[in-house]
């Protein structure tokens, strides 16, 4: 699977959203409802999904789903 769909993929599992919702301009917070408490899940199934480590100082910069990808897709080179 790419990128995009696992981390669509990860977003679904944890957020109650329709798939349609997750796109690259979706705001976590604003648009697609996540709270502090899943922001912490999906950086953490983000790391066991892709074996990397997120910091903790650079969860507060992964706001929309682009984001996430780019940052995902630059420590997976």
């Amino acid at each position: 699977m790419s990128i995009e769909g696992t981390v669509k993929e990860s977003l679904l599992d944890i957020l109650d959203v329709d798939e349609s919702e997750i796109t690259p301009i979706a705001h976590l917070r604003k648009d697609l409802g996540a709270s502090s408490v899943d922001l912490v899940e999906i950086l953490a199934l983000l790391e066991n999904e892709f074996d990397i480590d997120i910091p903790d100082e650079d969860g507060p910069k992964l706001l929309t789903v682009q984001a996430i990808i780019d940052y995902v897709k630059a420590r997976t080179k």
